[in-house]
């Protein structure tokens, strides 16, 4: 099973006195420039069992200090009351969300952290997306250790056409155990799942894998890390951290080596990649057009309005307009963008960026006072294997897959511990 990475595992789920409608929230990486979204999401919850209490909302990382210790009680807590229970043994989880977007499925499992690998330059089975930023690493740490279970937003996409491995299981899911079905919250859709236990169908599910690698020939990507780049990669360096202190039998079937995530074929039809938007804050709009200018200059690069061969639009508070760039020096128009970005923020350390999901959000944003938004074309997800292969990851928070409110929700846990 190893051998393609994507591990069958024991599932933990809450018990059916546990609302799943609280319970599930979505992930912890979202509306991070909207914390009232999240102060709505608590006073849901109130004091109801959920995944809002096993996270921390990255909108409240300066509080990590003080919000970590209470939620790995609570951990223990779900763990020894019986909130959450062995819901899969040895097995995956087959997933149906129903979003505006149509019917997304997916098989949730465990993927080997020795088949993943962030190191630039690395051609593992399992790759990123994009650029891992240490610095954003530390503080996960400091979530995962001393954590007993671990939720996922992890996505991982497949490259599978023919669709061979995860929807002829949905073919015949009315034959499958049914593990839940309910709407989400806050406009999230609706979430069902499926038991995936029986060996003929986790050899099938192997079987299929090894296929697709097979036909990569050297060198083979069977999964780009879609969603929980920085998740999977923490969990990767608490696993090597891990490893010099235990045995030598420890060391194939621990289960901080295997982090829980979710795989979806990217030629699912109801799976959408929204572009990420970049917000500028604490900047006047006219001087930081004019620095662009003039870096695009230096550059031998030409920023035009309305032309070039690469463009985005640029939002603040007096106007909207589309600029693109001749010569430019990023792969694609986001790459360009980044790389500027990065430049200015380095010589303006009072200026900060944000990250943000939503044309609409973005253009409140940007037109605040002292703001300047951007809004990025989309990617297209037929070349996106082929644009990890040739580039090795993208710029950071490049794609997004879906809106936030269709992004992945917790919902299954596993032990880690």
């Amino acid at each position: 099973m190893k051998k393609t990475a994507l591990c069958p595992t024991d599932i933990l789920l809450p018990h059916t006195d546990v609302a799943p409608s609280t319970w599930a929230c979505v992930a912890c990486d979202q509306y991070t420039s909207q914390p009232e979204y999240w102060e709505d999401v608590d006073r849901l919850v109130g004091g109801a069992p959920s995944t809002l209490r096993l996270m921390l909302p990255e909108c409240y990382l300066n509080e990590t200090e003080a919000r970590v210790p209470v939620i790995n009680q609570t951990m223990l807590d779900y763990l020894n009351s019986g909130v959450l229970h062995k819901a899969v043994s040895g097995g995956y989880v087959l997933v149906e969300r129903s979003t505006h977007s149509g019917k997304r499925i997916g098989l949730v499992g465990a993927v080997d952290l020795e088949e993943y690998d962030y190191t630039p330059g690395a051609t593992p089975l399992v790759r990123p997306t994009e650029e891992t930023i240490a610095a954003r690493l530390p503080a996960r740490l400091k979530i995962r250790q001393g954590a007993a279970i671990e939720m996922s937003h992890i996505m991982m996409l497949v490259d599978d056409p023919l669709r061979t491995v995860i929807e002829p299981l949905y073919a015949r899911r009315n034959s499958l155990r049914p593990l839940y079905d309910f709407p989400l919250m806050k406009e999230g859709g609706h979430l069902r799942g499926w038991a995936v236990e029986a060996q003929a169908d986790l050899q099938a599910i192997s079987a299929a894998l090894e296929q697709l690698k097979a036909r990569q020939g050297k060198d083979p990507l069977l999964f780009a890390v879609g969603d929980g780049n920085h998740s999977l990669a923490t969990a990767k360096a608490a696993w090597e951290a891990m490893k010099p202190s235990l045995a030598a039998d420890q060391l194939e079937d621990h289960p901080a080596r295997f982090a829980l995530c979710e795989v979806e074929n990217i030629h699912d039809d109801a799976l959408t990649f929204e572009p990420i938007h970049r917000i500028l804050t604490g900047v006047k709009p006219e001087d930081m057009m004019q620095d662009w200018i003039t870096c695009c200059q230096e550059k031998g690069m030409a920023l035009v309005e309305g032309g070039g061969s690469q463009q985005v639009q640029v939002v603040c508070s007096c106007c909207e307009h589309t600029v693109g760039f001749d010569n430019p020096d990023g792969a694609i128009p986001v790459d360009t963008l980044q790389r500027y970005l990065d430049d200015y923020l380095r010589r303006h350390p009072e200026a900060e960026i944000d990250y943000i999901h939503g044309d609409d959000v973005l253009r409140d944003l940007a037109s605040r006072e002292n703001s300047v938004g951007f809004l990025v074309p989309p990617i297209d997800k037929s070349t996106f294997f082929s644009a990890i292969k040739q580039l090795g990851t993208l710029p950071r928070k490049t794609f997004s897959m879906g809106h936030a409110h269709e992004k992945r929700f917790y919902m299954e846990c596993k032990k880690i511990v």
